[in-house]
Parts: structure tokens; sequence; C-alpha cells
């Protein structure tokens, strides 16, 4: 389980079938060799390690559900370890399982933010609400406006400052992993066809009975 919250961003050093290196610091203090760390949001198993870089196997379907597949040498990446028990938790419920791509549609300035639009597949849409959680390349952002086909958030100054979203331009792409909790209640929807009522949040405790 991860934040959102990006502890470093780290350096693309070595690229090869099913396997990126990558230059960083922090994120390898306390890290041992088989522990989880999320690339870009997409979770991954550390390798192989040494004082300033660490290695990750990448298989075909993260290379076909994340931008991980279109990385050069020399790209700069998010990083963030998973979260430890006893750690503060400061972004919001973050699964390292990548939903799918986004497209970079506009980037527009406001004040000191900078409002970004992306377009996403249609159906992880039903799971992007206003004022939601959306994770995107792996940083936890909110959801400032929901369209049809495409949602934007604003990237304030220290965002910009500590990730890598200060680089985007239009036509980028990005992971987008959907908030955890709209897939839950959308399984329990197509578990009882009455949804989620009053009824059922009393019946499992989640309500005190009228």
């Amino acid at each position: 389980m991860f934040t959102g919250i990006v502890e470093e961003v780290g350096i693309i050093r070595g690229i090869h079938p099913g396997r990126l290196n990558i230059e960083a610091k922090k994120v390898l203090e306390d890290t041992r060799l088989g522990d989880s760390i999320a690339i870009n949001g997409g979770c991954l198993t550390i390798t192989s390690m040494s004082k300033n870089n660490f290695s990750v196997d990448v298989m075909p379907e993260t290379n076909r559900r994340t931008n991980l597949g279109r990385l050069h040498y020399g790209d700069l990446v998010n990083l963030e370890r998973a979260i430890l028990a006893e750690g503060r938790f400061g972004g919001h419920f973050v699964q390292g399982h990548v939903d799918d791509v986004g497209k970079v549609l506009s980037l527009r300035p406001e004040e000191e933010a900078v409002i970004a639009t992306i377009s996403a597949p249609a159906h992880l849409m039903p799971y992007i609400v206003n004022k939601g959680f959306i994770a995107v390349d792996g940083v936890s952002l909110t959801v400032i406006e929901c369209g049809n086909f495409s949602f934007s958030v604003s990237l304030v100054a220290y965002t910009r400052q500590h990730t890598t979203l200060d680089n985007l331009k239009p036509g980028d792409i990005v992971n987008i992993e959907v908030d955890i909790i709209a897939k839950y209640i959308e399984r329990l929807n197509q578990r009882d066809n009455r949804g989620v009522t009053l009824d059922f949040l009393e019946e499992h405790g989640f309500l005190k009975a009228r």
C-alpha cells in the first residue's frame, strides 16, 4: 500500500528487456531486496540494489498498462516506498496497481498553480468525481473538474518541485490509478441491485439501527 506522496525523483540509468535500473538515494534507506516500491505509481519489486541504485523486473503486462515501457535513459520517475504500519498517512489509499494510462490535454497556469487536464479511458471515468482522489504517475491529487472523457487537477508549486509533474507537456502519457473506494462501492452495487442503501449500511454495522 502507498499514499501517493512521492519521496524522491529517481533517474533511469539502465533499460534492459524486462528490467529497469534506477538511480536513487532516499528510497533505498532501510530498503531490502524483495521490498515493494512504486515507480510512477506502478508497484514493482526490488530485485537488486546498491548504495545509489536499484533494479526492478518489469512484466509485459506492466508495460501494457503503464507508461514504464515508454521510458528512456535519463528520464525522471516518481518513487515511493510502501508505507509502514506505524507511518503517517498523508495522501490517500494507493495500491500501486495502475488502472490505465491517460493523455495530458492541456496545462494552464492559475496564479501559483498549474491546471492539468487529462483524458482518461471511458471505463475509468465512472470512478472519477469532483473533489475525489486520483493518482497520476503515482502522485496523490484531488480532482477539481470532471467531464465525460477527461478530468482536471491542480498542480501546486510544491508538487511540481518535488515530482516529475513539472515536466509534463500536452500529449504526454501518464499512469492513472482511480480511488479504490469507488471500485468497492461499484462491486457492492453489482452484488445487490438495491445499491448501498441505509438498510445495507445498518445491516453491516455502519449506521445505528433506526
